[in-house]
């Protein structure tokens, strides 16, 4: 193999190289797949079970993500204090449970609506602590100069599972039942409590301390809010992802009632979304430092813009074509959120810091899915991408003008002053507070 062939290749995959990533990568990529499988058969389900109705399955996604507004910084904090091989082995058992017994009264016949919603509400209270335990584990897994690597390769094993899932999914519903699909979905659950019962019984390469000194949630609160870095990530996470981190709600519904097709075209739309969030999170974890302000806003703009086209296209396959590039910036953004966060905070801190950073980038689905959903019902499927693309550009665009400000402020400043201050790209700079009303902060 030529030199240079190599060396992108050890540079693309060399979290890769730590034994115990590999035993975590193949559970989570079991794990991913499951839960494509079953998001893809649940709202499938929804919309059969309500007759198409967008508030509907709003709804249905507001319960799966709300457990977050509610318990996200307790799942942070139980991530910081226990072995998170433990809690992430516990985590899949219980998915596993809560997926079989939605399966099994899906396949007796007696399901109703509100049974979904209340197994959507149990699977995200799970979701609640496992999250922040799997984001804060690849960094126990490798050395830091892999992490990004190893987030980057997390994120594509999460957007192959992207692509096999919805395609799968569509195919075993149209040939078997969504009943059918569900049980299988249980049954995949287990694969990443195998991963982790294996990863008890061997060393792991960066293992956390936990150190009490750190506090609890409160502590982590006054630590993010010190940090306006960590901030930025948050405003801009809150929108974002609301309003337009919500392909599997507009997707399902410009399918059956734009296109007027069945879940297979479904599978093929969240399929060509997840080829280009593949090929995103490819890109993204080629990163060896953590990624800037600028690329976050921009990539963000970019899936803004994106989401706005696909509202546009007249057929199924131009939204396809359109979907590829918007996954890329998807994720792009996403992981370069992510990435900020991970590479920036204490190691002690870590779990609960990016709990509240799932908080907001989950847990405002739950507030804004509804919101999404009956816009669709008023107006139709395309305007919901249309609100989600225009979110994804005014909100970066909004903070770009709002540093600019900052900037400026800042040259005024140095002029008559010493100059003391940073615009909020990194960890000592004045906070976005400074930037957005011009007060500087004690």
């Amino acid at each position: 193999m030529s030199p240079v062939i190599s060396s992108q290749l050890h540079r693309t995959f060399r979290a890769l190289a730590y034994p115990g990533f590999r035993i975590y990568a193949a559970g989570q990529l079991l794990g991913t797949l499951g839960f494509w499988l079953q998001t893809t058969a649940v709202s499938w389900l929804v919309l059969e079970l309500s007759g198409n109705s967008g508030t509907a399955l709003g709804w249905t996604l507001a319960l799966q993500f709300g457990p977050y507004l509610l318990f996200a910084l307790q799942g942070g904090k139980i991530a910081d204090s226990f072995d998170k091989r433990r809690v992430l082995l516990l985590c899949s058992l219980g998915s596993a449970a809560v997926t079989a017994g939605l399966a099994t009264v899906v396949l007796t016949g007696h399901i109703e609506l509100w049974m979904v919603y209340v197994g959507m509400f149990a699977f995200g209270s799970v979701a609640v602590v496992e999250g922040p335990a799997r984001q804060a584990f690849y960094s126990e897994l490798v050395d830091r100069d892999a992490l990004p690597n190893a987030v980057g390769l997390g994120s594509a094993i999460f957007n192959i599972s992207r692509i096999a899932g919805p395609a799968l999914a569509g195919v075993l519903i149209a040939l078997t039942s969504t009943g059918t699909v569900i049980v299988m979905c249980a049954v995949i659950f287990l694969g990443p409590a195998l991963a982790c019962a294996v990863l008890l019984r061997r060393s792991i390469s960066n293992p956390a301390r936990r150190d009490a000194a750190a506090g609890g949630i409160r502590d982590a609160l006054r630590y993010a809010a010190a940090r306006p870095d960590i901030i930025a990530v948050l405003v801009v996470s809150l929108l974002v992802s609301g309003f337009t981190f919500n392909f599997a709600l507009t997707l399902s519904m410009l399918a059956r009632t734009e296109f007027e097709t069945g879940a297979d075209s479904y599978g093929l739309l969240l399929t060509a979304l997840a080829v280009g969030a593949l090929a995103g999170s490819l890109a993204s974890g080629r990163r060896s430092t953590r990624p800037s302000l600028t690329t976050m806003l921009t990539s963000s703009a970019l899936l803004g813009v994106g989401t706005l086209l696909v509202g546009f296209a007249p057929t199924l396959w131009s939204a396809m074509a359109l979907l590829a590039p918007t996954g890329f910036a998807m994720v792009y953004y996403a992981q370069a959120a992510n990435q900020r966060v991970q590479m920036g905070v204490r190691a002690d801190f870590r779990g609960r810091v990016l709990s509240l950073y799932m908080l907001v980038f989950l847990g405002s689905t739950a507030v804004f899915a509804p919101i999404v959903g009956s816009f669709m019902e008023a107006y139709g499927a395309r305007a919901g991408l249309w609100l989600g693309g225009l979110v994804g550009i005014a909100t970066p665009v909004a903070l770009a003008l709002a540093k600019r400000v900052q900037i400026k402020r800042r040259a005024a400043f140095d002029e008559a002053n010493e100059p003391t201050m940073r615009p909020f790209g990194d960890a000592c700079e004045p906070s976005i507070g400074t930037a957005l009303t011009g007060k500087a902060m004690p």
